[in-house]
Formats: C-alpha cells, structure tokens, sequence
C-alpha cells in the first residue's frame, strides 16, 4: 500500500474538523447491531494499542483520532487507513470530539492529569468512556466521577484490564468458595527497574506540539523534554510516580481478592530512595504502604523502581491470605493456590504456559458490549474510585508522614488537615472539574 503524502493528510484532516457538529450534549442510541463509533483521545502508550485493537474490532469503527501532537495524529492516523481503508477525523483539540454527534464513545489515554476533566466532560456531553488507568489523577476526582456517572446515567471503563481475564474470573470463583477460607489480607507488588533521564534545561515546544493544551489542567510552566513524552509520570503535576503508573494494576487486583466494602479507616506509608540519585523524580524509588479497613482487612503494597527481579517469579503479583491458605496471583496471567501448615499446592491456573491471559482485549469489548446492552462494565466508576482512592491514600500519606485516620462516609482525612487538602488540587484555566 502506497504510503500517504502531508497533503492528503491535512485535506484529510480538514475535512473531518470542518464536519464537526456543535451539538454539544447528543450522542446517537447505539442499538444491538449497530457498529459502535469509537473516539480515542491520546496517542501514545495505551492510546496507540487501543487503536490497532479498533482496527481489528468488527463491531466498532475507530472514527475519530485527538491528540495534541501533529506527529502522533498523522501515525495513528495511517495506520487506521492502512488497516481499514477508511480516514478518521482528526483533531487536536478534544472538545470537537465531544461536539461530535457521531461519537458514541471515546477511549482516553492521556497523561493522568487530563483523566477526570476530560472524562467528566465527555459523559456530560453524552459519551460512554473507557478510562485508562490511573482513573483519577487526585483522590477527589473519583468522587466527581462517581457522581458525574450517576447523573447522566453513561457508562465508564477503566483500564485496568485484568478484571475481564479468565484466570481472575476463575479465581474470583475459587476465592468465594471458601478455598483458602477467610481472606483477611492482601498484598500487592510492583517491582521493576525504571530509566530516568538527567535534569536538562527547557527548550522550546517541539514543532507540532499544541503544548497549552498538553498542560491544560496542570500548572503553567516552560516547556522541558523531561516533562514531555515518555517520562511526565515522574512529576505530581501530571502522573501518580510507580504507584499510580503500573501500580494500580496490581492494587486493583489486591483490592479485588480483598474486596473490602468500602475504604480504608486508616493509612500508612513510607518510602524513600536508595537507588536512583542525579535524575529528576518527585517520587520515592521503593515504597511500602498498609490500608487498614474497618471489617479488620489488611491490604498491602510495595514497589520498588531499581531491581531486575520479582516475587514469586513475577514483578507485578498479588498474594491474598485467607484463614486456610493463600493464593499467588498475578496480572501476568496464573496463579497457585497453597493450602495448610505444609503449603501443599492446590488449584492453580494458568501456570508455566507459554501465553498468559491478561485480559486486554476482552477488556475493550466488555466496554464496547456494554456501551450497546447500557449493562454495568467489569471495572465501573465506583470501582475506578475505590481502587485508585489507595493510590491516592497511599500518596497522601507518605507525603505527610502521618498515620491517616479516614471516614469513608465524608471522604475526609479526620486528623490532619494539611493532608485532607491533598485530596484535591487546583486547576488552571477553564478546565475546573
């Protein structure tokens, strides 16, 4: 296939701004055969798989692609041609996503600090969302969510795609039939070694690049390439460090075999940095965290950035801890039961094969099955908010240094008021939530 000149691109891309309604607010009823019109708004990571997964769903059309990167659009853009024949729209600026009546849904996955303003505002306008991880950027923005969610009555996903796995489905079946009784704790790990870049000075916006609009949401400041592609979840204006980036996946899942009925009543954590030195990072490079719950729970997590190695042969894994036995879990796709004083190995799933079911593209057509049938998804809003709230909790808690005394019922840290006012941030422009 011959490949695309910029011409055709922009006239391509012109024409399918130019055919953008402003009736903000409508969005087409999706009926049982009709083929869902899918928006992704993000590029880059999670934005390109989803994609090429588009590309090869039969029941939806990857109709309109948004980032503020000319670069990415005219990528992704050709590879949705190449794979269907077919250009998307093309826009930088997300709100003509929303104006557009054709859109059913929109896929975001965006750096974290874009998440909720974009999702709240995408559900307003009357859009079902699949919500890349982290869902929430800072702990109240779970709530606005939650809320948003129940007063339009749209449908959110979130990203963390082992919910819809076989090997979690069976071992949700195992773990509430009692096989190793009573689970009254949870662990999570998150154990990998990271890259980081040197401070370098600020340059300027590289050609292409709307960079306002990157930043939206988050604090002005000069453009610096280490705040940029590939490396912005290092700094608290706009990701959540190793424990919101790949961390919630495994807090997800640790929440999961918990499954305590509400948040946590009190926190701790600590952390520091052994390891990384003469880099930027405003995160901890190793960090421990105990959610305690009222019904007597423990969930517990630990990362740390710098080793080559895991836990029971894995660097991203669970372990829940019942009354009878314990079970080894992880998103990699297994796990194996161990039964009694001896740990004697019981059921197990997914063990020593070649190709681990991690659920991913189940996940978009959970989403995509729903935004059809207006059925509940695998990982709704209010789960969105109970997990990524021990992201939040956890952060919060390490940043002040406290034990954290929290009510569930209000939302509010109780014994500490420099921490309760973490549990927000401020926002810049227009892009209040």
């Amino acid at each position: 296939m011959r490949s695309v000149t910029r011409r055709e691109f922009m006239n391509v891309s012109a024409a399918g701004a130019a055919a953008v309604s402003s009736l903000a607010g409508r969005s087409r009823r999706v009926s049982a055969n009709d083929r869902v019109m899918v928006a992704v708004i993000g590029l880059r990571g999670m934005g390109r798989v989803h994609v090429s997964r588009l590309v090869e769903v039969p029941d939806a059309v990857c109709a309109s692609l948004c980032d503020v990167d000319q670069s990415m659009l005219e990528r992704e853009s050709k590879k949705v041609h190449d794979a269907t024949g077919q250009w998307p729209k093309m826009v930088k600026d997300f709100r003509n996503v929303l104006d557009d009546p054709s859109i059913d849904a929109v896929v975001i996955a965006t750096p974290h600090h874009w998440h909720v303003p974009m999702a709240v505002r995408a559900l307003r306008a009357g859009k079902d969302v699949y919500l890349e991880k982290p869902g929430s950027h800072v702990f109240r923005e779970g709530r606005v969510l939650v809320d948003t969610v129940e007063e339009t009555g749209r449908i959110v996903q979130h990203g963390t795609q082992m919910r819809s796995s076989r090997v979690t489905a069976k071992a949700r079946e195992l773990l509430d039939a009692g096989v190793i009784g009573d689970v009254r704790m949870s662990k999570a790990w998150n154990l990998q070694r990271h890259k980081h870049r040197k401070p370098v000075p600020d340059a300027p916006v590289p050609a292409g690049v709307d960079y306002d609009m990157w930043l939206g949401p988050a604090p002005e400041r000069p453009f610096n390439p280490n705040r940029f592609h590939g490396y912005w979840n290092w700094y608290r204006d706009y990701g959540n460090g190793d424990i919101g980036g790949d961390g919630i996946h495994d807090l997800d899942m640790a929440h999961f075999g918990l499954a305590p009925e509400t948040h946590p009543v009190r926190i701790t954590a600590h952390g520091s940095r052994v390891h990384v030195e003469g880099v930027e990072r405003e995160f901890p490079d190793n960090m421990m965290v105990a959610h305690h719950f009222a019904e007597g729970k423990v969930l517990i997590y630990e990362d740390r950035a710098w080793t080559p190695y895991g836990r029971y042969g894995v660097d991203s894994g669970n372990a829940f801890y019942g009354t009878e036995g314990f079970m080894v879990f992880s998103r990699r796709g297994f796990f194996q039961v161990y039964l009694g004083r001896k740990e004697e190995k019981g059921p197990s799933m997914g063990v020593g094969e070649a190709v681990r079911d991690r659920g991913k593209g189940a996940h978009l057509s959970n989403f995509l099955d729903c935004v059809r049938t207006r059925n509940q998804p695998l990982a709704p809003a209010l789960q969105v908010h109970r997990s990524c709230a021990l992201v939040h909790l956890g952060e919060v808690a390490y940043r002040t240094g406290k034990v954290l005394e929290f009510d569930p019922e209000t939302e509010t840290i109780t014994n500490h008021p420099e921490a309760n006012r973490l549990l927000t941030k401020e926002y810049r422009g227009p892009w209040s939530l």
